[in-house]
Order: C-alpha cells, then sequence, then structure tokens
C-alpha cells in the first residue's frame, strides 16, 4: 500500500527559523494540532481502504487460504462405512474406497499390492525380525505402532484397541466380520501400550495385512467397549458405524445424511501427515443417469469406487472438458464355471470338450468389445499388475482362439456334425448345454451371449438361462446348474480361498460355499494349503505356478476378460488414480 501518513521526519526534524521568525506559543499549538489531525486523517484512511479491499474480496495483508473442497461420488446408497461388516458394507459400491479415506491400517496395499506402513512404524517381514516362523510350525508377527498414531477424536491409538478388535472380528456371537483366516489365530499379546504381538497357530501368507482394510481394521475399544459388552448382537446396528463414525484414517466424518452423502474433512492429527485436500464432499448417487449428469453438470469431480459402466464412462468422457476418463482397478476376472458334479451332458466333466469350447471364444475380441480395448483377454484368473502375475505366466497352460481346432476336437469325443452344423452323438441326439448368469448384469449377461453365440458357430446347442433374483437367492438351486455358469471374481489369491474342496456347496452342508464349479481335487487342496502357509516369495511364486498349471491344464474355468471399472477425475486434481483408490488419499491434491 502507497504511504499516505505524514513521514515521521516531516513532523519530528527541527526546523531552523531566525528569531524574527519563531512562531509565538499560541501560534505552535495550532501548529502541533494541525499536524496531528493529518496524522489522524491518514491512518483513518489507511484503515478505510484496507476495510475497502476485504469487502471486495481483495487481500488486504493477511487473507485465510480458501478451502480446497473435493467434490465426489459414489453410485450406491450406502448405510455403513465399514466394507468388513456382513451384509451392509460387503459388495456395496465404493464403501471400501470410503473407509480407506476415513479409516487407517497398520498396513495399506498399494496399486501394485505393494504392502506400506501407516499407522505401524514397519511392515512386519523376516528380514526386520517382526515376522517369525517357529521350528514347531507356528509363527508370530509383531507390530509396533508409531508413537503419533491418534483416533479422530484425539485419543491414541494402543496395542489395547488392537487387541480389542481381535476379540471383536473374531466373536462368533457378532459374526458380521468372520473369515478363515481368523481361524488361523491363537492368540495376541500386548507388552507395552504401542507393541502387539499375534501368535498363529499355522503360517498364513496375509498375515502382515491383518489390521488392514484386507482383514481387520483397528477398531476405538474407548467408544465400542461399552457396546459390545452390552449387545454383541447389535453391534454393528449402532450410530458408530455411519455418522459416529472414528477411526484414524486421514479424514474424517463431519457429516452424514443417510441417503444422501457424507462430508469429510481433513485430520490434523493423521499419522503420516494432515491431506493436502480440506473437505471431500461425498454424494451417494446410486442411479447411473443421474451421476453422468451431475459430473457433466460440474457437481461432481470424483468417482469413487466401481459406478458407471465402460460404455456409459466413455459417453462421459467424450463429452466431460473438465476431466478424464482413467482405465480403473483392474481387479475382477470375467469366467464361466463348469460344473463338475454330475453335469448335464456327461461330456462337460471331459477336460478336451471344456478345451475345445474355450478355444471357441474370441476372448480379445470380447474384451475389445466389452470392455472398449481397456482390458485384455483372461488365460488365468490372477489379474496383471499383481506381484505375483508376471512369476507364473509359464505355468499356463493357453487355448488360443481356434474354431477349426475346437470344431475337430469335439469331433474327436464321438459326435458328428450334420448338414445344418449341428454335433449329434451317435444316437441322433444334438449336442446341447446350458449357460446362465444373474439377471440385470448388463456385463455378465453380454458375457453370456458372446459365448453362446461362439459355442452356436461351432455346432454346439446352447440354452440361455438369466436367473431372477429371487431365484439366484436359492442356494441349491445356484450350486446344482448343469451347465456352465458366467460371474465375474476378484483376481487375487482371495479367489484360491475359495476353492478348496472343503468350499464345495453340498446337500449336506447346505449348499453353503463359494467353491462354484464344485471342483475337488486332493492334489489342488494340497497346493493350496502350501502356497498359503509358504513365506518367502519366490518359494510361494513357485507353488502358485502349480496351482496355475492344473487349473489351466484341466480347464477348471474358461477364463474370458479381465474387468475394468473407469474412474472419473477432474482435470485439477492429483495424485488420484483410478486403482486401488484412496491408499494414499492423503497425497491428493487439487491444483491448477
Amino acid at each position: 500500500m502507497a504511504r499516505t501518513a505524514l513521514d515521521p521526519r516531516e513532523v519530528s526534524a527541527p526546523v531552523a527559523l531566525r528569531p524574527s521568525a519563531m512562531p509565538s506559543s499560541r501560534s505552535r499549538i495550532v501548529t502541533l494540532r494541525a499536524v496531528w489531525a493529518l496524522f489522524v486523517a491518514s491512518l483513518l484512511a489507511c484503515q478505510s481502504a484496507a476495510g475497502t479491499a476485504r469487502e471486495a474480496g481483495r487481500p488486504a495483508d493477511v487473507q485465510p487460504a480458501p478451502i480446497k473442497r473435493l467434490n465426489a461420488a459414489v453410485q450406491s446408497d450406502p448405510t455403513v462405512l465399514s466394507s468388513r461388516i456382513r451384509p451392509l458394507g460387503v459388495g456395496i459400491a465404493g464403501v471400501s474406497e470410503l473407509e480407506q479415506l476415513v479409516a487407517a491400517g497398520l498396513t495399506v496395499a498399494d496399486e501394485h499390492n505393494a504392502i506400506h506402513a501407516v499407522l505401524a512404524e514397519e511392515v512386519p517381514t523376516i528380514e526386520n525380525g517382526r515376522w517369525r516362523l517357529l521350528p514347531d510350525g507356528r509363527m508370530e508377527t509383531t507390530w509396533v505402532i508409531r508413537e503419533n498414531a491418534r483416533w479422530h477424536d484425539g485419543a491414541p491409538l494402543t496395542s489395547a484397541d488392537l487387541l480389542f478388535t481381535l476379540d471383536v472380528v473374531r466373536d462368533r456371537e457378532v459374526g458380521a466380520f468372520r473369515e478363515a483366516a481368523y481361524d488361523m489365530i491363537e492368540g495376541a499379546d500386548a507388552p507395552d501400550p504401542r507393541t502387539v504381538t499375534v501368535r498363529w497357530k499355522e503360517p498364513y501368507i496375509e498375515a502382515d495385512n491383518l489390521f488392514s482394510s484386507t482383514h481387520a481394521l483397528p477398531l476405538p475399544q474407548h467408544l465400542l467397549g461399552q457396546a459390545y459388552a452390552e449387545d454383541k448382537t447389535t453391534l454393528t446396528e449402532i450410530p458408530y458405524w455411519n455418522q459416529d463414525f472414528v477411526a484414524a484414517g486421514p479424514f474424517r466424518v463431519a457429516q452424514w445424511e443417510a441417503g444422501s452423502g457424507v462430508l469429510l474433512r481433513a485430520f490434523d492429527g493423521f499419522a503420516l501427515g494432515r491431506p493436502k485436500i480440506d473437505e471431500i464432499d461425498v454424494r451417494f448417487i446410486p442411479n447411473s443417469s443421474s451421476l453422468s449428469a451431475s459430473i457433466l453438470a460440474g457437481a461432481v469431480d470424483l468417482t469413487i469406487g466401481r459406478s458407471l459402466s465402460v460404455d456409459q464412462a466413455i459417453q462421459v468422457r467424450d463429452r466431460w472438458q473438465s476431466g478424464k476418463m482413467d482405465a480403473g482397478d483392474v481387479s475382477s476376472v470375467v469366467l464361466i464355471y463348469p460344473q463338475f458334479i454330475d453335469p448335464d451332458p456327461a461330456v462337460i466333466g471331459d477336460v478336451r470338450f471344456r478345451a475345445a469350447l474355450m478355444a471357441a471364444i474370441d476372448r480379445q475380441e470380447m474384451a475389445e468389445s466389452l470392455q472398449a480395448g481397456l482390458t485384455s483377454a483372461a488365460d488365468v484368473f490372477l489379474v496383471p499388475g499383481h506381484a505375483e502375475f508376471s512369476a507364473i505366466q509359464n505355468s499356463i497352460v493357453r487355448h488360443p482362439y481356434d474354431q477349426r481346432q475346437a470344431t475337430e476336437a469335439i469331433a474327436s469325443l464321438g459326435y458328428a456334425r450334420g448338414g445344418d452344423g449341428a454335433f449329434r452323438d451317435g444316437s441322433g441326439a444334438r449336442l446341447g448345454v446350458e449357460i446362465r448368469t444373474s439377471q440385470g448384469d448388463d456385463l455378465q449377461e453380454k458375457a453370456l451371449f458372446g459365448a453362446a453365440d461362439a459355442w452356436q458357430r461351432v455346432g454346439v446347442g446352447v440354452t440361455q438361462v438369466l436367473v431372477p433374483p429371487q431365484q439366484a437367492r436359492g442356494r441349491e438351486y445356484r450350486a446344482t446348474f448343469p451347465g456352465f455358469d458366467v460371474k465375474r471374481q476378484p483376481g487375487d489369491r482371495g479367489f484360491l480361498e475359495r476353492v478348496f474342496s472343503a468350499k464345495t456347496p453340498l446337500p449336506e452342508n447346505d449348499f453353503v460355499g463359494n467353491n462354484y464349479n464344485r471342483y475337488r481335487s486332493p492334489d489342488l487342496d494340497a497346493l493350496l494349503g502350501r502356497y498359503f502357509a509358504t513365506i518367502p516369495f519366490a518359494e510361494r511364486t513357485a507353488v502358485l505356478g502349480e496351482i496355475v498349471h492344473h487349473m489351466t491344464d484341466r480347464v477348471l474355468y474358461i477364463t474370458l476378460f479381465y474387468q475394468t471399472s473407469p474412474v472419473m477425475i477432474g482435470n485439477q486434481i492429483r495424485g488420484v488414480t483410478g486403482t486401488s483408490q484412496g491408499w494414499n488419499a492423503n497425497a491428493w491434491e487439487i491444483g491448477s
């Protein structure tokens, strides 16, 4: 600001006057009053100019920085902020990603599935001594909590919270958090407020992920202890899981509006440092058309989690000048499950027939048409980018697209192709199979239609079944499909946890289990057991190679293509990727 007050030198420097020119006492008083009045007027003018500048929105001396707010949306209407609570949070679009914004674990997996320490000082490893394999076949993992780890309410996160977490997630009376990994835990100890050691009955390769979103994010004992003690069965029904959610992640819940959205604010006390974004306003928009319109209108700058289909995302991308489409998280594989118990026709049980049907499908063309070329055909369940993906490539038995080879293989099984192009057996009965999928799942339906068309072109009759929701809930009906079932499945080691023989849905277990093709093999079970018990990476991937060879050689699954979930990202957003959203939310930025 230009100087408007009098220069101090002008009012304090002596003036050399001749004696005859010396003013009288009264003159001097008048002069001093005039100088003082001019000084005060100048000061008031300066203050008035500063006030006018503030009113006009211009900085005066110091002005608070503007709030950095990100407008985001999930394509669902979540009721909880925990992806582990069954059934409220499991499989709901955006919940796992929202959870990572507000709830940090001791560790986190990045977009390449590499593990990083967050609330812990280090990730337990064999090398640093915090992952110990014991001579009797058991093991121990030890975590040391960061000294500055705090809950959103300011309370320190301690080893007592971790012990409480294990009590809750392993409690069968609670039930909502149950998973097989918890059964491997023998117990846990806390030698001091920042250290906890978990004792395992047997080796488990994901033990370093125990206190993370993969298994069990830490729970605050001081907030949930009383509710847990009073009534375990209603623990997941209290307001803590939404409007009163308190965790230790980079953002905290400032406001929760059921059916509308959640406002998140940066947590100043986050262990890795305050986030660079001040607020994230997340809207719940289940309808894809409404979500698309909100993006194009400028009301949404970022989609979180699984949302728009590839086709819808491309349409928005082509009209959205303020943002872009990220290819997203390639985390799933679309595949066809063959039936292995009493299939109809019985030839489905013959690996040569399954291999022929796989060769009959142009899976790369299917990936290009249904995923806009953003992904590729899948030869194995594991997705590209996974840490173990490149290590098992030489173990895959591939079945490339070749319709001529497919028809020859089917003919070699005793079928003859007539003038109408259809295969028939020795009695003249036409060869036909059933293929089904869930009604209303657009991607799975399109995959079904594509596979059916390919099989019909090589002479196999196909009955196509879209299973309505009410039938889909019938466990026996879904388990006993006669031919083939199209599903999308996670493309990571979680897939392997599903395929143990013990997970097979059968009459004796009331058809409970997610080994969907019902393939049972002691040899595969032994390999799976070795895999989950082998800690060193090189040795473990060698076992995985044997598993992959077993699966692809016997065509236990007709893998079609990898699925992507596109993410829409505004041009001014930095640090956000479509893969594994949320793991680095504290580093997200908004800038030009």
